[in-house]
């Protein structure tokens, strides 16, 4: 059994989508949660609520991921409130998709700041606190799309494929201090901004899906709680794709 007591985790937009499943199967193992989000204040307030109702301690943060100072602050308020950091998940994230010829400079900045930029910056708070304690486990959300690319989406593609170089590199500079750093990478998981496509799109993406579904939520949570646990102890370094055999 997979047993989280007395541990933090500190899970970026999480307050609805894939993060937020995460958040709710972390706490369901006895894990501490703290969070952040940017517009869903009704979303994180009613959260936090659900969390406690679970046994832990919750907490909410609004703050923008892709700012450096606010996420060096974030971080040492969730050591200062719980007082250890034992999970990180870097799961803020946004698309702006269109075509590279159609695609403003700010599209690109918007999409590469808060998808990688963020990543850095939380890896970056987070490390001196894991240090210290001498272990840790990191964990990204990355995509297939940052693996094989898609048309329309260079700038999200180069974001996710930026992540799982980083983590792959944080991974050797971290490992002697027992500190393992993965990556996710999900195919199409039914998420708000999958939901908002019509349905024809929609089942176009499950042609190209081998099992034929698009994916859910708690299926790339489950695979976060295993990186979070024990029984990933000596995996670190990879990108794991949770993607119906997809690509």
């Amino acid at each position: 059994m997979i047993d989280l007591k007395g541990k933090t985790a500190l899970i970026t937009g999480a307050s609805r989508g894939i993060g937020r499943a995460i958040a709710q199967l972390y706490a369901d193992h006895g894990c501490n949660i703290a969070f952040t989000y940017i517009y869903e204040e009704q979303e994180a307030a009613t959260l936090v609520e659900q969390l406690q109702n679970k046994g832990i301690q919750a907490l909410s943060i609004n703050s923008d991921a892709a700012n450096f100072e606010a996420a060096h602050a974030v971080v040492k308020r969730v050591v200062d409130t719980f007082g250890s950091l034992d999970i990180l998940v870097c799961n803020a994230g946004i698309a702006q998709d269109t075509l590279l010829m159609r695609m403003s400079e700010e599209q690109w900045d918007n999409v590469l700041n808060i998808n990688l930029k963020s990543v850095f910056n939380y890896c970056h708070a987070v490390t001196p606190q894991m240090m210290r304690q001498r272990s840790g486990s990191i964990i990204a959300m990355s995509s297939v799309v940052g693996i094989g690319g898609n048309a329309g989406q260079a700038n999200y593609a180069a974001s996710k494929a930026g992540i799982i170089g980083f983590i792959k590199s944080l991974s050797k500079e971290l490992g002697s201090r027992n500190i393992r750093a993965n990556a996710i990478a999900p195919g199409f998981i039914l998420t708000d901004m999958t939901l908002s496509l019509s349905e024809a799109t929609r089942a176009e993406m499950v042609k190209m899906i081998p099992m034929r579904r698009c994916g859910e939520a708690e299926e790339v949570a489950k695979v976060a709680l295993f990186l979070a646990s024990d029984l990933s102890s000596y995996v670190s370094g990879q990108a794991i794709c949770v993607n119906g055999a997809m690509g």
